[in-house]
């Protein structure tokens, strides 16, 4: 019954955010909003509303290893699975120069993050100072875009089709406010349903909450990605969804731990700093040799890709890495 659970507040917070997204899209388009400002805005911080009210619920019930567990491992799933996986289906072509400059804003936010939590628990302070650099991104992207007229590539083609109304976009008020109830209602409440079946998971396999973040929980919220990815690759589009990817790990960082950390202080678990943060920075590193040769993300490379992640998976929930999980709970319990 409680993996049933998991599976219908995971299906909940997709549906929901999509709801959200399409009901916020459709309001500002009626109401004259400008397309680039409502893709900088509403589509990205829309599209990053699952992770934001499952980080929010797992700090306020006292799992602050899921709330950081679930951004960095969908960072850590976004790169190794989300964009090896379709790689594996065509390779991926990397040379536009937006994913270069992506990639460095991607690496540039995540070695802050990673700074942020050694001198944590992360506040009030550390979440305003994330969410300005994202203000920051927000307005270069902008200045770009009006400069060259060219938003496709800033948005990213999911975007762009959900702006220009080919996703469905509803055009009655009744069902755009209908939409916007159901996204606002039903996320807190999917949330909560994903949060407490991932940790009741957790208690019955003694797996930290961390670990249930890290994987369930993630790969949750990153299944619109690895959707959007795999149907580009099917339409020999994948190279777009790259910008989509870059795009979400750095809401995730900025937007997500940004706001989570201004609303309530996230203690940062000892083991992501030994170990989860430096493979979430390693797997954003591994896109450089591709983005600044423009070499493209064949079939080796994405089962490369691939075959990292898995790997990744299996230490999480090896009983080697887990017994020692336990003993330096043990410890830190005992020092305090």
């Amino acid at each position: 019954m409680t993996y049933l659970l998991l599976c219908v507040g995971i299906a909940l917070l997709l549906i929901c955010g999509d709801a959200l997204v399409r009901g916020a899209v459709a309001l500002s388009v009626k109401l004259g909003v400008p397309t680039l400002v409502i893709g900088l805005t509403i589509v990205a911080f829309g599209t990053s509303a699952p992770e934001l009210v499952v980080s929010l619920r797992a700090v306020l019930a006292d799992a602050p290893g899921m709330a950081i567990g679930n951004v960095v491992g969908s960072n850590i799933a976004n790169i190794l699975l989300v964009l090896g996986l379709p790689a594996m289906i065509v390779a991926t072509d990397t040379q536009q120069d937006f994913i270069i400059r992506n990639t460095l804003y991607v690496i540039a936010a995540t070695l802050v993050f990673i700074a942020l939590c050694f001198v944590g628990p992360l506040s009030f302070f550390h979440g305003a100072l994330l969410f300005v650099l994202l203000i920051g991104f927000l307005l270069e992207q902008a200045r770009r875009a009006e400069q060259h007229k060219d938003a496709a590539t800033v948005l990213g083609a999911e975007a762009m089709e959900m702006i220009d109304g080919d996703a469905g976009a509803p055009k009655s008020d009744w069902m755009i406010y209908g939409l916007l109830m159901g996204g606002l209602i039903g996320l807190p409440i999917a949330a909560s349903i994903t949060v407490d079946a991932a940790s009741e998971i957790a208690r019955r396999f003694h797996v930290s909450d961390e670990v249930i973040g890290l994987t369930l929980v993630a790969l949750g919220t990153s299944l619109p990605e690895l959707a959007t990815t795999l149907t580009a690759a099917i339409r020999g589009q994948a190279a777009l969804a790259i910008g989509n990817v870059l795009g979400s790990n750095l809401f995730n960082l900025l937007a997500v731990m940004g706001v989570t950390t201004m609303v309530v202080p996230v203690p940062v678990p000892d083991v992501f700093l030994r170990i989860d943060l430096w493979v979430m920075l390693a797997a954003s590193m591994l896109l450089l040799p591709f983005v600044l040769n423009g070499r493209q993300i064949s079939r080796i490379s994405g089962g490369v890709f691939l075959a990292a992640y898995l790997a990744y998976m299996y230490f999480l929930y090896s009983p080697q890495t887990n017994a020692a999980a336990n003993i330096m709970e043990a410890t830190d319990a005992l020092v305090k």
